[in-house]
């Protein structure tokens, strides 16, 4: 499903709006039914779940009391248990006053420790489960690549290609193709000439054919918030040269964007048999090293591609699971590097993303297909579940210490110290809000 095509008829704006609606809707719908269920299997009553925040706009009672509703600010949504003072979860003091036991034992105040845990607990751990699922469904869906290197298809390039699909290339410039984990350095390694031999088993027999670099400049993906988004740059694009330098591989053009230093650039672009130039500037961005940490390069934002689409092996279910969990484990530790990168001041914070820059990336996702759509929303799942486990008071988190200190205490907070920590709570989620948005606006 080619959801460019929605961007095309529907408008950039329009299209991003929309997409992004969609995924945090998806994304609130998991972690928020997480509260729910676990708390409807500890015993405690929901009296509304809300599908976005303000004036209802459609409503239903539940046999069991629980008002289920689609608001009308589209931007998050909560879950109001019996006993709960608001939608941020924040205590009723005077909820079980003069209630008896039985019945206040079915209130978020009045149920045990254990249960408010794991109720509280719930809603970024669906977030995980659901991202891995996703993850795992797209590896199913696309499987692993073989270990020898068979073609599926040639993308269309404005170079003469003698490789067909089904080749299984044997040999490239005359050095035999390793194994798939070495791969990408031995690619790199290979001459950067404009055609070079291909040794190839085609229909039982070996023979010699030629064609491009293996890794010439095809775009395989665009990253928000950059230079080649802003120009308009589509998936599929070929960039023949730049400036006066005729480029025959990706590794080419990342040598001459960093001489540029930041100073603007002439592209020539192959696009559907047409060329054209586009200029463009590339900017400072702070990318994940192979050794741990950040280093900050001037990028233009585009993914490579293969010249060719290796063909693939179907992956077993618990291979599946197990790479959508490695998934969900990488969001999560490169977003926590990411954050301890910005404290301790060794990467900007433009890094930091609000939530304009959150609607564009998704956006950006969309518009490349619906498995980058998919996978940008499970990305996004675990990235929020990850938030709301911080410890801050309105956060899940905050609540998981309240209940902490409770188990230490052996009785809850004193009633005056936890609005107050909610009250700071709220004003650390409002600053940084507030901090996403300058870095919307104002970093490029």
């Amino acid at each position: 499903m080619d959801l460019s095509n929605l961007s095309a008829i529907f408008g950039n704006s329009a299209f991003t709006v929309v997409v992004f609606i969609v995924a945090l809707s998806i994304i609130v719908t998991v972690h928020e039914y997480g509260h729910y269920i676990v708390g409807k299997w500890c015993g405690i009553k929901a009296d509304v779940f809300s599908l976005g925040f303000g004036k209802p706009l459609l409503q239903r009672t539940a046999k069991d009391g629980t008002v289920w509703q689609v608001a009308a600010i589209p931007l998050g949504g909560y879950v109001k248990f019996a006993g709960d003072a608001n939608a941020a979860s924040a205590p009723d003091p005077h909820a079980v006053d003069g209630m008896a036991p039985e019945d206040a034992r079915h209130t978020m105040p009045g149920a045990p420790l254990w249960a408010r845990t794991l109720t509280v607990a719930a809603g970024p751990m669906f977030n995980f489960i659901f991202s891995a699922i996703v993850f795992a469904g797209l590896l199913l869906s696309t499987g692993q690549v073989k270990d020898t290197l068979e073609i599926a298809d040639v993308k269309p390039v404005p170079f003469e290609v003698g490789l067909q699909s089904g080749d299984t290339i044997v040999a490239i410039a005359g050095k035999p193709v390793p194994e798939l984990s070495q791969m990408g350095d031995f690619i790199e390694t290979l001459p950067r000439t404009a055609q070079m031999d291909y040794t190839v088993e085609r229909d039982g027999t070996e023979l010699t054919v030629t064609g491009p670099h293996p890794f010439p400049v095809i775009v395989g993906g665009i990253t928000p918030k950059s230079a080649a988004r802003d120009a308009r740059l589509q998936v599929g694009d070929v960039i023949t040269k730049v400036d006066d330098v005729t480029l025959n591989s990706f590794y080419e053009l990342r040598d001459v964007v960093a001489a540029a230093e930041g100073n603007e650039m002439t592209l020539t672009v192959w696009r559907n048999g047409e060329t054209f130039e586009s200029a463009m500037t590339a900017r400072r961005r702070d990318i994940p090293a192979d050794g741990g940490g950040f280093e900050t390069r001037w990028l233009i934002g585009i993914y490579g591609s293969t010249l060719y689409t290796p063909a693939t092996d179907p992956v077993g279910i618990g291979s599946a699971l197990w790479g959508g969990v490695e998934g969900v484990w990488s969001v999560i530790t490169g977003s926590l590097s990411g954050l301890y990168n910005m404290i301790v001041r060794n990467i900007s914070a433009c890094n930091l993303t609000g939530a304009v820059g959150m609607a564009g990336a998704v956006g950006t996702m969309a518009s490349q297909g619906i498995d980058s759509y998919i996978n940008v929303i499970a990305f996004l799942s675990t990235a929020i579940g990850l938030i709301n486990l911080f410890p801050i008071p309105v956060l899940d988190g905050g609540h998981l210490v309240f209940y902490a200190a409770e188990a230490v205490r052996g009785k809850p907070l004193p009633d005056r110290a936890v609005g107050i920590m909610m009250t700071i709570g709220l004003v650390i989620v409002l600053f940084f809000m507030t901090m996403g948005l300058v870095s919307d606006f104002f970093c490029t």
